[in-house]
Protein backbone atom coordinates (compact mmCIF):
# COMPACT_ATOMS: atom_id res chain seq x y z
CA UNK A 1 0.00 0.00 0.00
CA UNK A 2 3.01 2.37 -0.40
CA UNK A 3 2.51 6.03 -1.27
CA UNK A 4 -0.93 7.58 -1.59
CA UNK A 5 0.10 9.46 -4.73
CA UNK A 6 -3.14 9.44 -6.69
CA UNK A 7 -1.28 9.75 -10.00
CA UNK A 8 0.22 6.31 -9.48
CA UNK A 9 -2.53 4.60 -7.51
CA UNK A 10 -6.15 5.54 -8.24
CA UNK A 11 -7.28 4.08 -4.94
CA UNK A 12 -4.47 5.67 -2.97
CA UNK A 13 -2.23 3.73 -0.66
CA UNK A 14 -4.08 4.44 2.55
CA UNK A 15 -6.50 1.55 2.24
CA UNK A 16 -7.07 1.99 5.93
CA UNK A 17 -8.15 4.93 7.92
CA UNK A 18 -7.65 8.70 8.54
CA UNK A 19 -9.77 10.35 11.22
CA UNK A 20 -13.35 11.36 11.73
CA UNK A 21 -15.32 13.59 9.46
CA UNK A 22 -17.11 16.62 10.84
CA UNK A 23 -20.55 15.54 9.70
CA UNK A 24 -20.43 16.07 5.94
CA UNK A 25 -18.85 14.43 2.94
CA UNK A 26 -16.54 17.32 2.26
CA UNK A 27 -14.93 18.05 5.61
CA UNK A 28 -12.73 15.24 6.90
CA UNK A 29 -10.54 16.10 9.86
CA UNK A 30 -7.08 14.78 10.58
CA UNK A 31 -5.62 13.68 13.88
CA UNK A 32 -2.88 15.70 15.55
CA UNK A 33 -0.39 13.04 14.47
CA UNK A 34 -1.18 13.56 10.79
CA UNK A 35 -1.04 16.24 8.13
CA UNK A 36 -3.26 16.67 5.07
CA UNK A 37 -0.49 15.47 2.75
CA UNK A 38 0.40 12.43 4.86
CA UNK A 39 1.08 9.66 2.28
CA UNK A 40 0.07 6.99 4.80
CA UNK A 41 -3.04 8.74 6.15
CA UNK A 42 -5.34 6.53 8.17
CA UNK A 43 -9.04 7.05 7.51
CA UNK A 44 -11.84 6.38 9.98
CA UNK A 45 -13.86 7.60 12.93
CA UNK A 46 -15.20 4.47 14.64
CA UNK A 47 -14.33 3.53 18.20
CA UNK A 48 -12.56 0.46 16.83
CA UNK A 49 -10.39 2.67 14.64
CA UNK A 50 -9.57 5.05 17.47
CA UNK A 51 -8.58 2.10 19.66
CA UNK A 52 -6.20 0.87 16.94
CA UNK A 53 -4.65 4.31 16.60
CA UNK A 54 -4.16 4.56 20.38
CA UNK A 55 -2.46 1.15 20.43
CA UNK A 56 -0.24 2.07 17.50
CA UNK A 57 0.94 5.21 19.26
CA UNK A 58 1.57 3.42 22.55
CA UNK A 59 3.66 0.60 21.07
CA UNK A 60 5.43 2.48 18.28
CA UNK A 61 8.44 3.57 20.32
CA UNK A 62 8.89 0.17 21.94
CA UNK A 63 11.27 -2.44 20.49
CA UNK A 64 9.09 -5.49 21.14
CA UNK A 65 7.78 -7.72 18.36
CA UNK A 66 4.18 -7.11 17.35
CA UNK A 67 1.80 -9.47 15.55
CA UNK A 68 -0.99 -7.75 13.63
CA UNK A 69 -3.97 -10.01 13.00
CA UNK A 70 -7.13 -9.55 10.98
CA UNK A 71 -9.01 -10.69 7.92
CA UNK A 72 -7.69 -10.25 4.40
CA UNK A 73 -8.00 -6.67 3.17
CA UNK A 74 -8.29 -4.96 6.55
CA UNK A 75 -5.06 -3.01 6.11
CA UNK A 76 -2.58 -4.85 8.32
CA UNK A 77 0.43 -3.58 6.38
CA UNK A 78 -0.83 -0.01 6.69
CA UNK A 79 -0.94 -0.45 10.47
CA UNK A 80 2.62 -1.78 10.39
CA UNK A 81 3.76 1.20 8.34
CA UNK A 82 2.08 3.57 10.79
CA UNK A 83 3.88 1.89 13.72
CA UNK A 84 7.16 2.43 11.89
CA UNK A 85 6.25 6.03 11.07
CA UNK A 86 5.50 6.83 14.73
CA UNK A 87 8.65 5.10 15.98
CA UNK A 88 12.13 6.52 16.49
CA UNK A 89 13.22 4.34 13.54
CA UNK A 90 11.14 6.27 11.01
CA UNK A 91 14.18 7.70 9.22
CA UNK A 92 15.47 4.19 8.54
CA UNK A 93 14.10 1.58 6.14
CA UNK A 94 10.76 -0.20 6.37
CA UNK A 95 11.21 -3.54 4.59
CA UNK A 96 8.05 -5.57 3.80
CA UNK A 97 8.52 -9.30 3.23
CA UNK A 98 5.91 -11.47 1.51
CA UNK A 99 6.28 -14.76 3.39
CA UNK A 100 4.26 -16.67 0.77
CA UNK A 101 7.29 -16.44 -1.54
CA UNK A 102 9.89 -17.67 0.97
CA UNK A 103 10.81 -21.29 0.35
CA UNK A 104 13.98 -23.36 0.58
CA UNK A 105 17.20 -21.72 -0.55
CA UNK A 106 15.32 -18.58 -1.54
CA UNK A 107 14.33 -18.12 2.12
CA UNK A 108 17.92 -17.79 3.33
CA UNK A 109 19.07 -15.80 0.32
CA UNK A 110 16.31 -13.19 0.55
CA UNK A 111 16.33 -12.84 4.33
CA UNK A 112 20.02 -13.20 5.15
CA UNK A 113 21.69 -12.38 1.83
CA UNK A 114 24.30 -14.44 0.03
CA UNK A 115 27.87 -14.18 -1.17
CA UNK A 116 29.02 -14.46 -4.75
CA UNK A 117 29.13 -18.08 -5.88
CA UNK A 118 26.98 -19.38 -3.02
CA UNK A 119 24.75 -21.12 -5.58
CA UNK A 120 24.15 -21.19 -9.30
CA UNK A 121 23.17 -17.71 -10.40
CA UNK A 122 24.70 -15.93 -7.38
CA UNK A 123 26.79 -13.54 -9.45
CA UNK A 124 27.27 -10.95 -6.71
CA UNK A 125 26.98 -10.39 -2.96
CA UNK A 126 23.56 -9.36 -1.61
CA UNK A 127 22.56 -7.85 1.74
CA UNK A 128 19.26 -9.65 2.31
CA UNK A 129 16.18 -8.14 3.93
CA UNK A 130 17.51 -8.17 7.51
CA UNK A 131 20.67 -6.23 6.76
CA UNK A 132 18.77 -3.87 4.45
CA UNK A 133 16.44 -3.12 7.39
CA UNK A 134 19.29 -2.56 9.88
CA UNK A 135 18.29 0.27 12.21
CA UNK A 136 14.74 0.18 10.87
CA UNK A 137 11.78 -2.19 10.67
CA UNK A 138 11.17 -5.49 8.91
CA UNK A 139 7.57 -6.53 8.32
CA UNK A 140 6.68 -10.18 7.71
CA UNK A 141 3.36 -10.29 5.87
CA UNK A 142 1.49 -13.61 6.23
CA UNK A 143 4.05 -14.96 8.72
CA UNK A 144 1.95 -18.12 9.04
CA UNK A 145 3.00 -19.19 5.53
CA UNK A 146 6.68 -19.74 6.35
CA UNK A 147 7.28 -23.50 6.11
CA UNK A 148 7.73 -25.22 9.46
CA UNK A 149 11.23 -26.44 8.62
CA UNK A 150 12.39 -22.86 7.96
CA UNK A 151 10.89 -21.27 11.05
CA UNK A 152 13.84 -22.41 13.20
CA UNK A 153 16.23 -20.37 11.06
CA UNK A 154 14.14 -17.26 11.52
CA UNK A 155 13.91 -17.86 15.27
CA UNK A 156 17.68 -18.19 15.52
CA UNK A 157 18.18 -14.77 13.92
CA UNK A 158 15.62 -13.16 16.22
CA UNK A 159 17.33 -14.64 19.27
CA UNK A 160 20.90 -13.86 18.24
CA UNK A 161 20.35 -10.53 16.51
CA UNK A 162 22.77 -11.56 13.77
CA UNK A 163 22.59 -13.06 10.29
CA UNK A 164 25.01 -15.18 8.29
CA UNK A 165 24.74 -14.77 4.50
CA UNK A 166 24.25 -17.94 2.49
CA UNK A 167 27.66 -19.32 1.51
CA UNK A 168 29.52 -17.34 4.18
CA UNK A 169 30.82 -18.14 7.66
CA UNK A 170 30.84 -14.55 8.81
CA UNK A 171 27.88 -13.28 10.84
CA UNK A 172 26.62 -9.68 10.82
CA UNK A 173 24.91 -8.04 13.78
CA UNK A 174 21.60 -6.39 12.93
CA UNK A 175 19.36 -4.03 14.90
CA UNK A 176 15.88 -4.59 13.48
CA UNK A 177 12.35 -4.04 14.81
CA UNK A 178 10.20 -7.02 13.81
CA UNK A 179 6.51 -6.68 12.93
CA UNK A 180 4.42 -9.42 11.37
CA UNK A 181 0.88 -9.98 10.16
CA UNK A 182 -1.41 -12.92 9.53
CA UNK A 183 -5.05 -13.67 8.80
CA UNK A 184 -4.78 -17.09 10.47
CA UNK A 185 -4.97 -18.16 14.11
CA UNK A 186 -1.33 -18.75 15.05
CA UNK A 187 -2.25 -20.21 18.42
CA UNK A 188 -4.36 -22.87 16.75
CA UNK A 189 -1.54 -23.53 14.28
CA UNK A 190 0.79 -24.09 17.25
CA UNK A 191 -1.65 -26.59 18.77
CA UNK A 192 -1.80 -28.41 15.42
CA UNK A 193 2.02 -28.43 15.10
CA UNK A 194 1.91 -26.17 12.04
CA UNK A 195 3.77 -23.30 13.70
CA UNK A 196 6.62 -23.42 16.21
CA UNK A 197 5.54 -22.49 19.74
CA UNK A 198 8.87 -20.80 20.53
CA UNK A 199 8.65 -18.62 17.42
CA UNK A 200 5.01 -17.78 18.21
CA UNK A 201 5.87 -16.54 21.70
CA UNK A 202 8.83 -14.60 20.34
CA UNK A 203 6.70 -12.79 17.77
CA UNK A 204 3.46 -12.39 19.72
CA UNK A 205 4.66 -10.11 22.52
CA UNK A 206 1.90 -7.68 21.56
CA UNK A 207 -1.09 -8.73 19.45
CA UNK A 208 -2.93 -5.98 17.59
CA UNK A 209 -6.26 -7.06 16.09
CA UNK A 210 -7.57 -5.05 13.12
CA UNK A 211 -11.36 -5.62 13.06
CA UNK A 212 -13.20 -6.23 9.77
CA UNK A 213 -14.99 -3.38 8.06
CA UNK A 214 -18.42 -4.77 8.94
CA UNK A 215 -17.60 -4.14 12.61
CA UNK A 216 -16.76 -0.46 12.06
CA UNK A 217 -19.49 0.84 9.80
CA UNK A 218 -18.72 4.48 10.66
CA UNK A 219 -15.51 4.17 8.63
CA UNK A 220 -17.17 3.20 5.34
CA UNK A 221 -18.30 6.62 4.10
CA UNK A 222 -15.06 8.45 5.06
CA UNK A 223 -13.14 5.73 3.23
CA UNK A 224 -15.46 6.04 0.23
CA UNK A 225 -14.80 9.79 0.05
CA UNK A 226 -11.06 9.18 0.28
CA UNK A 227 -11.10 6.70 -2.60
CA UNK A 228 -13.37 8.84 -4.78
CA UNK A 229 -11.13 11.87 -4.30
CA UNK A 230 -8.09 9.83 -5.34
CA UNK A 231 -9.95 8.48 -8.36
CA UNK A 232 -10.94 12.01 -9.36
CA UNK A 233 -7.30 13.09 -9.23
CA UNK A 234 -6.09 9.97 -11.03
CA UNK A 235 -8.51 10.37 -13.94
CA UNK A 236 -8.26 14.21 -13.93
CA UNK A 237 -12.04 14.48 -13.64
CA UNK A 238 -14.43 16.36 -11.35
CA UNK A 239 -15.25 14.62 -8.08
CA UNK A 240 -18.09 12.11 -8.23
CA UNK A 241 -20.49 11.47 -5.36
CA UNK A 242 -22.51 8.53 -4.08
CA UNK A 243 -26.27 8.77 -4.36
CA UNK A 244 -28.03 8.39 -0.97
CA UNK A 245 -29.30 4.93 -1.95
CA UNK A 246 -25.77 3.93 -2.99
CA UNK A 247 -24.51 5.04 0.42
CA UNK A 248 -27.15 2.93 2.13
CA UNK A 249 -26.21 -0.14 0.08
CA UNK A 250 -22.48 0.08 0.81
CA UNK A 251 -23.26 0.61 4.48
CA UNK A 252 -25.38 -2.56 4.54
CA UNK A 253 -23.01 -4.81 2.58
CA UNK A 254 -20.75 -6.98 4.84
CA UNK A 255 -17.57 -6.46 2.73
CA UNK A 256 -15.93 -9.88 3.15
CA UNK A 257 -12.87 -8.51 1.33
CA UNK A 258 -12.88 -5.50 3.66
CA UNK A 259 -11.22 -2.22 2.67
CA UNK A 260 -9.48 -3.66 -0.36
CA UNK A 261 -12.82 -4.87 -1.73
CA UNK A 262 -14.47 -1.52 -0.97
CA UNK A 263 -11.72 0.31 -2.86
CA UNK A 264 -12.08 -1.96 -5.89
CA UNK A 265 -15.88 -1.67 -5.85
CA UNK A 266 -15.73 2.11 -5.79
CA UNK A 267 -13.24 2.25 -8.64
CA UNK A 268 -15.56 0.08 -10.72
CA UNK A 269 -18.52 2.30 -9.84
CA UNK A 270 -16.54 5.44 -10.65
CA UNK A 271 -15.47 4.14 -14.05
CA UNK A 272 -18.98 2.97 -15.01
CA UNK A 273 -20.71 6.18 -13.89
CA UNK A 274 -21.00 8.77 -16.63
CA UNK A 275 -22.81 11.17 -14.32
CA UNK A 276 -21.45 12.99 -11.28
CA UNK A 277 -23.73 11.05 -8.93
CA UNK A 278 -22.95 7.34 -8.67
CA UNK A 279 -26.16 5.30 -8.75
CA UNK A 280 -26.51 1.86 -7.12
CA UNK A 281 -26.52 0.16 -10.53
CA UNK A 282 -22.80 0.96 -10.93
CA UNK A 283 -21.88 -1.16 -7.91
CA UNK A 284 -20.52 -4.70 -8.48
CA UNK A 285 -23.11 -7.46 -8.96
CA UNK A 286 -22.21 -9.19 -5.69
CA UNK A 287 -22.95 -6.00 -3.75
CA UNK A 288 -26.30 -5.54 -5.46
CA UNK A 289 -27.10 -9.21 -5.03
CA UNK A 290 -26.63 -8.87 -1.27
CA UNK A 291 -29.13 -6.01 -1.37
CA UNK A 292 -31.61 -8.17 -3.28
CA UNK A 293 -30.99 -11.28 -1.17
CA UNK A 294 -29.61 -10.28 2.24
CA UNK A 295 -28.21 -13.19 4.23
CA UNK A 296 -30.19 -12.96 7.47
CA UNK A 297 -30.94 -16.56 8.30
CA UNK A 298 -33.63 -16.95 5.66
CA UNK A 299 -33.38 -19.55 2.92
CA UNK A 300 -30.92 -18.59 0.20
CA UNK A 301 -32.04 -18.44 -3.44
CA UNK A 302 -30.73 -20.87 -6.00
CA UNK A 303 -28.03 -19.64 -8.37
CA UNK A 304 -30.58 -19.44 -11.19
CA UNK A 305 -33.00 -17.42 -9.05
CA UNK A 306 -30.23 -15.04 -8.05
CA UNK A 307 -29.11 -14.58 -11.66
CA UNK A 308 -32.69 -13.92 -12.76
CA UNK A 309 -33.20 -11.34 -10.04
CA UNK A 310 -29.90 -9.63 -10.81
CA UNK A 311 -30.52 -9.48 -14.56
CA UNK A 312 -34.04 -8.17 -14.00
CA UNK A 313 -32.78 -5.52 -11.58
CA UNK A 314 -30.10 -4.34 -14.02
CA UNK A 315 -32.67 -4.08 -16.81
CA UNK A 316 -35.07 -2.25 -14.52
CA UNK A 317 -32.43 0.28 -13.50
CA UNK A 318 -31.44 0.89 -17.12
CA UNK A 319 -35.07 1.04 -18.28
CA UNK A 320 -34.59 -1.94 -20.55
CA UNK A 321 -31.36 -0.73 -22.16
CA UNK A 322 -29.56 -4.02 -22.72
CA UNK A 323 -26.19 -2.47 -23.54
CA UNK A 324 -26.22 -0.46 -20.33
CA UNK A 325 -27.43 -3.45 -18.31
CA UNK A 326 -24.67 -5.65 -19.75
CA UNK A 327 -22.11 -2.99 -18.83
CA UNK A 328 -23.37 -2.90 -15.25
CA UNK A 329 -23.22 -6.70 -15.00
CA UNK A 330 -19.74 -6.79 -16.51
CA UNK A 331 -20.72 -9.08 -19.39
CA UNK A 332 -21.13 -8.79 -23.17
CA UNK A 333 -24.55 -7.96 -24.57
CA UNK A 334 -24.70 -11.31 -26.39
CA UNK A 335 -24.27 -13.13 -23.10
CA UNK A 336 -26.98 -10.97 -21.53
CA UNK A 337 -29.36 -11.88 -24.35
CA UNK A 338 -28.64 -15.56 -23.74
CA UNK A 339 -29.30 -15.13 -20.02
CA UNK A 340 -32.58 -13.32 -20.68
CA UNK A 341 -33.71 -16.18 -22.89
CA UNK A 342 -32.40 -18.95 -20.62
CA UNK A 343 -33.80 -17.46 -17.42
CA UNK A 344 -37.04 -16.39 -19.08
CA UNK A 345 -36.80 -12.90 -17.63
CA UNK A 346 -40.23 -11.31 -17.89
CA UNK A 347 -40.71 -9.05 -20.90
CA UNK A 348 -42.11 -6.41 -18.58
CA UNK A 349 -38.62 -6.06 -17.11
CA UNK A 350 -37.26 -5.01 -20.50
CA UNK A 351 -39.54 -1.97 -20.70
CA UNK A 352 -39.65 1.32 -18.86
Amino acid sequence: MGSANARNDPQGSAHLFCQPQSGSWGNPCLSAAQTPDDPDAMIGCSQAFLAILDTVRSVAKRRCCITITGETGTGKEMVARKIHQFSDRNEKAFIPVDCTTLTGQLFESQLFGHVKGAFTGAIDNTLGFFRAADGGTIFFDEISEIPLELQAKLLRVLQQGAVTPLGSTRSHTVDVRVLCATNRDLRQMVSENEFRADLYYRLNVVNLLVPPLRQRLEDILPLALFFLKNLSAFYSEPLKWLAPQTERIIMQYPWPGNIRQLANALERAYVLSEKAVIAPAALPPEVLLEKLYPVNGSELPTIEQAKEKLVAEALKRTRGNKSAAAKILGIERRRLNRLIEKLNVSASKLKH
